[in-house]
């Protein structure tokens, strides 16, 4: 069985984020602890694993994502990922649709370039944590719940801070949400810029989020007044996702590399 490693928002080998892609021959799912196996082995922030449906219905391709430690509702990066090994392979003509836990997701690829278009994120502004300012390691100018994304979205002063955060895991392990995002207005040739924590979903830091964008795009396109932004991810492996706000959905944009492709020997 093929198995891949792709480095996703990114154009370049080595950053962005990588993400495992198994796309199945079967009409069906293998069994969840394999699935759940194989991502602990591939020990990615995510692995995709998709099948293909008939045709005719609302979607192409089955998709989900796993984690090293669980499945996940939305994943970014491992559709970016799995939507460039769709069309490396010539299985992919303009665009793609996924059916998954968060409904039927669209993916186009023009040039070298891939569009997904997720649901948008519902921010509401709550008070501040005790303790989230050790627990992010900066000070703290504003918080927002980002509703079913099940993140927390945290406004500090500058793209300095963002940088220089020295997140306490263990602290944000026992927040009651998926994982916390760091974030500041952009002092480059990005508009705003982030990191991403999730310990407990066996993630200590994300190298580049893309289900994040779904809330940092309409946070930033609120305040900057403008519905295209660019986001960087200041993660050490680094990746930009161009973001465009549309209704209640949001176009998140960026490039993909394969860097592994081989054979994944124990099947399920």
């Amino acid at each position: 069985m093929r198995i891949r490693t792709i480095d996703a928002f990114t154009d370049r080998p080595f950053a962005g984020n990588p993400a495992g892609v198994v796309l199945l021959d079967g009409p069906g799912w293998p069994s969840e602890d394999w699935m759940q196996q194989v991502a602990a082995e591939m020990n990615l922030a995510e692995t995709a694993f998709a099948h293909p449906l008939p045709e005719g219905g609302d979607a192409d391709w089955a998709l989900r994502w796993f984690t090293p430690a669980l499945e996940v509702n939305l994943c970014g990066h491992a559709t970016l990922a799995t939507t460039h090994a769709l069309h490396s392979d010539g299985l992919l003509h303009g665009t793609v649709r996924f059916t998954t836990r968060s409904g039927v997701l669209r993916a186009g690829v023009d040039g070298g370039r891939i569009t997904l278009d997720f649901p948008i994120a519902t921010l509401s502004a709550i008070p501040e944590p005790e303790g989230l300012a050790d627990a992010v390691g900066a000070a703290v100018v504003g918080v927002h719940n980002t509703g079913s994304l099940g993140d927390l979205l945290v406004e500090v002063a500058d793209e300095k801070a963002v940088r220089a955060a020295d997140p306490d895991l263990p602290a944000i392990l026992r927040m009651p949400w998926r994982g916390v995002i760091v974030t500041a207005a952009g002092d480059g040739d990005h508009d705003y810029v982030s990191r991403f924590f999730a310990p407990g979903a066996g993630i200590a830091e994300d190298p580049v989020t893309g289900s994040a964008h779904t809330a940092l795009a309409p946070f930033w396109s609120t305040r900057l007044g403008r519905p295209e932004l660019v986001g960087l991810q200041a993660s050490r492996r680094s990746g930009l996702v161009h973001t465009t706000v549309a209704g209640d959905r949001v176009l998140l944009a960026g490039e993909a590399v394969t860097v592994l492709d081989g054979n994944l020997l124990i099947e399920a």
